[in-house]
């Protein structure tokens, strides 16, 4: 498993955090779409699974049991998710003998292992988008120890509606602050229900903790994306929703998520390749 290390995030443009407080509130579902959107604006993006212990992204895109193949100077070459080479994984995943085997490694061992998925994968992106772990661990602190020098956008911050959920977020927003990540935005994720036959939006459960956090500290609030029995779906099949159900309301969302994160006109979302 072992690569040579080099410079941090060589060959990256910009980097996107995405951060939760919790687990369970959809975080690498948010990653995923965050990217598969960047895609379908004819970018080419690469998301970095560093959630060690839980890694999910593999799945979610389609590409669970692929090769890492490494280049002649003996860097990691990123798995592509579509026939175009746009879309690049690397995760923990990928080195493991089975999906059932557990990652039982004290800090060190994570720290030099997230250290060398920083120095030493052959990335070729404008975005890479990197998940993390739930919650403020050693992962997040050798995260932020290591990407000091690359270029780094800021983190995004997802929750759910809940108050429980909020409260750890807004810890996760003092955690930014400390270790100098500006923060671009938060989700409210899971805000409503996307009915699978009329596709009409509907508040189940609460709404708008997410958005009351961001006006409290004063960050951006990126927008609230329902749940959407289709979008599961897709995660669980490794199929790019935005690709099947483009005009869909959490389709729509992304849109409007990517058009603040990158700020270009939201009219101009496809770009030719």
């Amino acid at each position: 498993m072992a690569a040579v290390t080099g410079p941090v995030l060589q060959g990256v443009g910009k980097t996107i955090l995405v951060l939760s407080g919790k687990g369970g509130v959809g975080k690498s579902t948010a990653t995923v779409q965050i990217a598969a959107t960047l895609r379908g604006k004819g970018y080419r993006v690469g998301i970095l699974d560093v959630d060690l212990c839980g890694p999910s992204i593999p799945r979610m895109v389609g590409v669970e049991g692929k090769d890492v193949l490494t280049t002649p100077e003996g860097n990691w070459v990123p798995v592509y998710a579509d026939n175009e080479k746009r879309l690049s994984i690397i995760s923990i995943a990928f080195f493991l003998d089975s999906k059932t085997d557990a990652v039982i490694w004290r800090g060190p061992k994570k720290n030099a292992m997230i250290k060398q998925l920083l120095t030493s994968v052959a990335w070729d992106v404008d975005y890479l988008i990197v998940d993390t772990p739930p919650g403020t661990s050693d992962e997040h602190i050798s995260v932020m120890e290591n990407i000091k020098s690359a270029p780094v956008m800021g983190a995004v911050l997802v929750t759910t509606p809940q108050m429980v959920a909020v409260d750890d977020v807004n810890r996760e927003l003092t955690f930014c602050k400390r270790t100098g990540i500006n923060v671009l935005g938060i989700i409210e994720n899971m805000s409503g229900f996307v009915c699978p036959s009329c596709s009409e939006c509907s508040n189940i459960l609460a709404t708008g903790g997410g958005e009351q956090l961001a006006a409290k500290a004063k960050v951006s609030f990126l927008g609230r994306v329902p749940i959407d029995p289709n979008l599961v779906r897709c995660t669980e099949e490794g199929k790019n929703f935005l690709d099947m159900f483009a005009g869909s309301p959490v389709s729509e969302v992304y849109h409007n998520i990517i058009y603040q994160l990158v700020g270009e006109n939201q009219e101009e979302m496809e770009v030719e390749n």
